[in-house]
């Protein structure tokens, strides 16, 4: 009876202290603590070579300074020292750096310990704030030894009913019953029992007026063949009754260590692609409480981590770059129309065809030019041309008339307008170069179709050439389909600036490719930067490449550049990534006596950090 109570009592006192504990997570009296990181050290800044103890550097003025690893003393003093180890560079994580596009958050989740309960999973789920958007990411579980055992229990309970399920159905056969009646009502079947030769149902119906899948079904065990397929419909069914908490995959697997005072540390990196335009990244945290897979109370968001993101892009030079161009006075340009006209006839129809499409085009294109204010209509050339149908000086003067039809048709349609224009009628009698062209480009013809027509228009006589063509299989072909496509006119409008007076001008105008490359290195769109500034070999240039971690490339672009505060501390990142200590160290010092903003730029660039943390350094040397 003592023992009894005594469990009741015990059990009372953990019911209080759990609803106590639920009472202070709902509050935020007990929470989880999110947190910088502060033994995150990027993989990519990891020196893993022994250092020198002196590196002796000039400055600007060719003064030399020697620059001594430093400890601190018992005093708190910094003192130089000449012990040489393994250097593992740490980095301040509040400001990320971003590289190839990408940044890595890391920040811990402290949980305490008043908020591990045994029989709880507490989930906790950070989010991503950026810009104006939210991502959750993967979330965070810490089970308890019980609520795992339960789960762990119910998956057992599950495999057990698995199990329970028969996947060889031929268990259920009353094999000894069906042995029985095949020996007393066919012995003939009876005696061949041990035959193994394949006899198909049909005939084994045909023979003995039964099918073996009859005689199956009639001594199976159907009750035990009905249930087990009930289980095998059951499964999922099971399942949600057996596994009340699911073991999730979708969580995240980083180590999970626990400090001294028994609280549960987790250390979570996110990598991200990091848009154009970012600045910062938020982090905040949210969670519940479960147990059995029932929530028992949720807890309030945190107040959100701010990590900047630092880009190399930042250092990019906006000004702008201009070519120089030159302007000509006169100024030609041509279209084409294709005009149908009847056969052997000049006259334009514009009920033909397109024509009324075309013609108006035409018209649409001289008000252009004229309303434009900025050109004047010296004169237009009219060519039209014929297809190889016909003789050559038939031809020809039928691409007259219909080039002086068409110079005709204009002049009569703008014959009210003030503005006289001068239209020049011009001939192509046969159109043989475009239907060398159009036979090239053709899909229907065969290479050697092609190639015969080749070989015909090498023919001097036009009328030969057209005459051995209408002899070719494929002539209904050219006819029907090319040769309408030869017959066009063609307007060449020549025209010059209005108010011009020399025949060229010099001017200036804004390189847009150049500066299409700049928004594209901010942008963070490197590949692009980088075929857009390769040809200028700029600071710009230099970046796009350093971006990409094209080194090389970019410490040749950089030493062929003049010196300046951004050149020399873009070349002691290159140098600092090369493990050239020394280098790195004397254009870094360069840098800052140039422009001192570059020794607190130092802090936002892992590479130039590294050097700041392992010497010590600062401006003041």
């Amino acid at each position: 009876m003592k023992k009894l109570a005594a469990a009741i009592f015990l059990f009372c006192i953990c019911a209080c202290s759990s609803v106590r504990k639920v009472e202070e997570l709902q509050s935020g009296i007990i929470a989880p603590v999110l947190s910088i990181s502060e033994d995150f050290v990027p993989e990519e800044i990891e020196v893993d070579v022994l250092v020198s103890d002196t590196i002796k550097v000039s400055d600007a003025q060719g003064r030399e300074m020697i620059i001594m690893k430093a400890v601190k003393d018992e005093d708190g003093e910094m003192v130089a020292t000449d012990v040489i180890a393994p250097v593992v560079v740490s980095a301040t994580f509040r400001n990320v750096a971003e590289r190839h596009g990408e940044v890595d958050l890391c920040f811990d989740v402290t949980v305490p310990a008043d908020m591990v309960e045994s029989r709880w999973q507490l989930r906790l789920r950070p989010v991503l704030g950026v810009f104006s958007d939210t991502l959750h990411l993967a979330p965070i579980f810490i089970t308890g030894q019980k609520y795992r055992r339960a789960q762990l229990r119910g998956y057992q309970r599950y495999r057990r009913f698995l199990d329970s399920i028969v996947l060889d159905t031929t268990v259920f056969i009353r094999e000894g019953q069906l042995e029985i009646f095949l020996r007393r009502n066919l012995p003939q079947i009876y005696a061949l029992k041990t035959d193994s030769s394949y006899v198909s149902d049909e005939h084994f119906a045909s023979l003995y007026g039964i099918t073996e899948k009859e005689a199956v079904q009639h001594y199976t065990n159907r009750f035990l063949l009905a249930s087990n397929r009930r289980r095998i419909a059951g499964k999922k069914k099971m399942f949600a009754r057996y596994v009340k908490a699911p073991l999730r995959t979708d969580i995240r697997l980083d180590t999970v260590i626990s400090s001294d005072g028994g609280d549960i540390i987790y250390n979570y990196v996110h990598t991200m692609q990091v848009p154009a335009g970012l600045r910062k990244a938020e982090i905040s945290l949210s969670g519940s409480v479960y147990e059995e897979n029932r929530e028992l109370c949720t807890m309030p968001r945190s107040e959100p981590l701010t990590f900047y993101i630092s880009s190399l892009s930042s250092l990019s030079e906006s000004s702008e770059r201009y070519l120089v161009k030159i302007i000509e006075r006169r100024v030609q340009a041509n279209t084409a129309c294709y005009v149908e006209f009847a056969s052997g006839s000049a006259q334009i129809d514009t009920a033909l065809g397109n024509n009324s499409g075309e013609m108006g085009r035409i018209a649409e294109n001289l008000e252009e030019l004229l309303g434009s204010g900025r050109f004047d209509i010296d004169s237009i050339v009219v060519q039209a041309s014929c297809s190889p149908e016909g003789s050559w000086g038939f031809n020809t003067g039928l691409s007259r008339r219909r080039s002086e039809a068409v110079c005709s048709y204009y002049s009569d349609l703008r014959s009210r307008d003030t503005i006289h224009l001068e239209f020049i009628p011009r001939e192509i009698p046969e159109n043989w170069s475009g239907l060398e062209k159009l036979v090239e480009r053709d899909t229907i013809l065969t290479a050697s179709q092609k190639s015969e027509i080749e070989r015909i228009c090498l023919n001097p006589d036009p009328d030969l050439r057209e005459r051995e063509l209408s002899q070719l299989a494929c002539y209904r072909h050219l006819r029907e389909e090319i040769y309408p496509r030869l017959r066009i006119v063609r307007f060449n409008f020549y025209l010059h600036r209005r108010g011009m007076v020399k025949d060229t001008v010099h001017t200036t105008v804004l390189d847009t490719a150049y500066m299409n490359g700049v928004q594209a290195l901010r942008d963070r769109d490197y590949k692009r930067a980088i075929t857009l500034l390769r040809q200028y070999a700029d600071i710009n240039t230099a970046l796009a490449y350093i971006a990409l971690d094209y080194n090389a490339s970019a410490l040749a672009v950089l030493d062929a550049l003049p010196s300046g505060p951004k050149v020399e501390y873009l070349r002691a990142l290159l140098y600092a990534r090369k493990g050239k200590d020394r280098d790195a160290l004397q254009c870094f010092v360069r840098a800052c006596e140039m422009d001192p903003g570059f020794v607190h730029r130092a802090n936002l660039d892992p590479e130039i950090s590294a050097l700041k943390k392992k010497y010590q350094i600062s401006y003041k040397l």
